[in-house]
């Protein structure tokens, strides 16, 4: 899903560079009184862009804004991913982590910490892009033929913002290369919820087996939230219920919880993505 995310953006990217590839040479207010049209076009060409059809002193700004938001997405989803991340990283959690090497310090007050700092830094970044799109967004209304306003704006946010990109791109790159993932941790994690997470395949056998969807539901959650608050494996307890057990043999309960069902349609889902 990420991945598909950042694809997306890259063909906005695209876009966003076709918008901006215009050249205008029409004069003080656009009506070309002083010069001849054939140079707009003719420099246009030689630069390989496309001539601006109307513009005033100024190619307009709404051009310029579309890439800022552009930008402003991408870098949402670096933070999306940076999100994800850190919550992974949680010491709770442990499923996936920032590469940590054997000098490297985290919590500076709790020395068995590893604290996500590069993600924690793109995530903050992230900010500081989006607030940078305001401005862009603002510049789209020029008095008349155009005002200097935008001026200030552009020569401060235009550098920052694509260097911040730039920079927010390579380190999350660098973030997933070295990406240490967990995989018994994810194990013993599921583990951990004593098989719940198969509740809806028992609730859509128990209506296979006739029940009504509200039945088979309430027989589920009640089962479950014993399971929860008891801390007792929902499988066990499914296979003495009552209400289950002349349904569902037992046989047919070890086969609801077998975790391949969840990953069975995993490799056509990366054949679709050329993954």
């Amino acid at each position: 899903g990420k991945c598909n995310e950042f694809k997306r953006s890259y063909e906005r990217l695209e876009k966003a560079e076709n918008e901006i590839s215009v050249c205008a040479i029409s004069g003080a207010v656009g009506t070309f009184a002083n010069i001849d049209p054939f140079v707009q076009g003719y420099v246009a060409k030689k630069l390989g862009l496309k001539s601006e059809n109307v513009s005033t002193q100024v190619i307009p700004r709404d051009r310029y804004a579309f890439l800022f938001s552009v930008i402003a997405i991408i870098a949402s989803s670096i933070e999306n991913l940076s999100i994800e991340i850190r919550h992974l990283q949680r010491s709770e959690v442990r499923e996936a982590e920032e590469f940590f090497s054997n000098k490297q310090k985290g919590s500076s007050a709790m020395p068995h910490k590893r604290n996500p700092i590069l993600t924690e830094n793109l995530t903050g970044l992230a900010r500081v892009i989006r607030a940078n799109l305001i401005p862009v967004l603002e510049n789209i209304s020029l008095w008349h033929e155009r005002d200097i306003s935008h001026s200030s704006v552009e020569r401060l946010v235009f550098p920052d913002t694509l260097i911040l990109l730039d920079f927010s791109l390579n380190r999350m790159s660098n973030v997933i290369e070295n990406l240490v993932v967990n995989e018994k941790q994810m194990l013993e994690n599921l583990n951990r919820t004593k098989g719940l997470y198969n509740s809806q395949r028992v609730m859509l056998k128990l209506i296979d087996k006739g029940l009504t969807r509200e039945k088979s539901y309430k027989i589920v959650q009640k089962t479950a939230m014993k399971s929860w608050n008891e801390n007792r494996d929902f499988k066990l307890l499914l296979q003495k219920d009552s209400d289950v057990n002349k349904l569902l043999s037992i046989k047919e309960i070890d086969k609801i919880f077998d975790l391949n069902y969840h990953l069975k349609n995993i490799n056509s889902i990366f054949k679709k993505n050329k993954i």
